[in-house]
């Protein structure tokens, strides 16, 4: 048997970037074999196994072949006299065919193996399928949409593109399941230049088939005085850009991308106003959410975001009243931690915005000055207050904090 380091452990190395984990193949070896030396059997399709020490996956070398729709349509062979090469042939791109033999110690050694050309893409800054199985594959579309994101200096081969088109026009990605696809969105969200996986996907054809909602915005005007980018798909890209640069969390990258998708529904003869669009917003991105599986914890701080952010834009002109209204609907008092992420998004889409990339948002520090106001009242006094009457005590509490607010204004205590 022969051990190899296959795939992005060669190229990370190759761009001189921090190792990750390693995938390994084993060529001239048996299941059998691969027991008989500790490893611990974990593959499904085929044979996978754990290292007995280190943990880390030993595949045997392989070939599949094409037998249904999606990803999952694969008929795997492995055997002793599978070739190194031949199980480089079936991945994606060149840049991910390369492998280097292992030694006894784990230790890197000997050639780059390069059958494919990896070594020369990686120089040019290609993406370059490796053979005519990409096609075979609809989840590659989002894996390049999503190295795209990581690597934003590498373009798409033109013959590869044409390849990915190809497999959108077949109906090949209608057939990816839910979470593979979250799984492969939410990567490449939280890459360093998120917009570029976008830039992809539209470009093959491919977004308009998984993000139908997002995909409609390009085209669609805005009022000229507040986006002066005018276009909503070019604003909303624009606002994913700068929750990368505020380093922001998946959910405010998720709720970023969301935010205005109600805007691809408005009238033509109302354009480029957009009424109501916040509520239109939020029933696109519950429907979106239940076909990718979303979590939670993403689909309801887009869910806030998406109502609200209009509110949270103008929250400066508030008084008590409505800013105490405005933190009950963000449920700001009982989930303070989201609430700062929902101010984060805002700050983003308000940011995200030609010629306003470098404004300052006071509307959030306005807002979260407000709740520590309103959590300096003591709900639990008020309540015992009401004793006599328990019916009372949330008007009561709502009234303290209301109180209190007007109190911080007439002080200047927001501001």
């Amino acid at each position: 048997m022969q051990v190899y380091a296959v795939g992005g452990a060669i190229r990370d190395r190759l761009l001189g970037l921090p190792g990750k984990d390693r995938d390994y193949v084993v060529v001239g070896g048996t299941p059998e074999q691969m027991a008989a030396l500790g490893y611990r059997p974990v593959g499904k399709d085929f044979p996978v196994f754990l290292h007995p020490q280190t943990q880390e996956e030993y595949a045997l070398a392989r070939t599949e072949r094409k037998t249904a729709a999606g990803y999952k349509g694969f008929a795997f062979y492995f055997a002793p006299d599978v070739t190194l090469e031949e199980d480089l042939q079936r991945r994606d791109l060149t840049i991910n065919a390369m492998a280097q033999a292992v030694d006894a110690d784990g230790v890197l050694s000997g050639p780059v193996i390069d059958p494919f050309g990896g070594q020369r893409d990686l120089a040019a800054r290609v993406f370059r399928h490796v053979s005519d199985a990409f096609a075979e594959d609809p989840v590659r579309i989002l894996r390049i949409a999503r190295f795209a994101a990581r690597f934003a200096d590498f373009t798409v081969a033109p013959e590869t593109l044409a390849r990915m088109r190809d497999i959108v026009a077949a109906g090949e990605v209608d057939a990816l399941v839910p979470e593979r696809v979250w799984q492969e969105l939410a990567r490449g969200l939280m890459e360093a230049a998120p917009v570029r996986m976008f830039d992809v996907l539209r470009d093959c054809g491919a977004l308009a088939r998984l993000l139908p909602e997002l995909d409609r915005l390009w085209g669609v005007p805005q009022r000229a005085d507040y986006h002066p980018e005018i276009d909503t798909g070019v604003h909303v890209m624009m606002v994913l850009a700068m929750t990368a640069r505020l380093q922001a969390p998946l959910p405010v990258r998720f709720a970023a991308l969301m935010h205005d998708l109600g805007k691809g529904t408005t009238p033509p003869d109302v354009l480029p106003r957009h009424i109501g669009h916040e509520g239109r917003s939020v029933h696109l991105l519950e429907a979106v959410c239940k076909r990718l599986r979303v979590p939670n914890d993403c689909r309801d701080l887009a869910r806030v975001v998406a109502q609200e952010h209009g509110n949270i834009h103008r929250s400066g002109e508030f008084g008590a009243a409505a800013l105490l209204r405005l933190l009950e609907r963000c449920d700001a008092l009982r989930k303070p931690e989201r609430f700062a992420q929902v101010i984060q998004a805002c700050e983003a889409d308000a940011r995200g915005r030609l010629g306003h990339e470098e404004a300052q948002y006071p509307q959030g520090q306005r807002l979260l000055r407000a709740l520590a106001v309103v959590n300096t009242v003591d709900a639990g006094a008020v309540a015992r207050q009401c004793a006599a009457d328990p019916s009372a005590i949330r008007a009561r509490v709502h009234d303290a904090r209301a109180a209190a607010l007007e109190e911080a204004l007439r002080a200047g205590a927001l501001e």
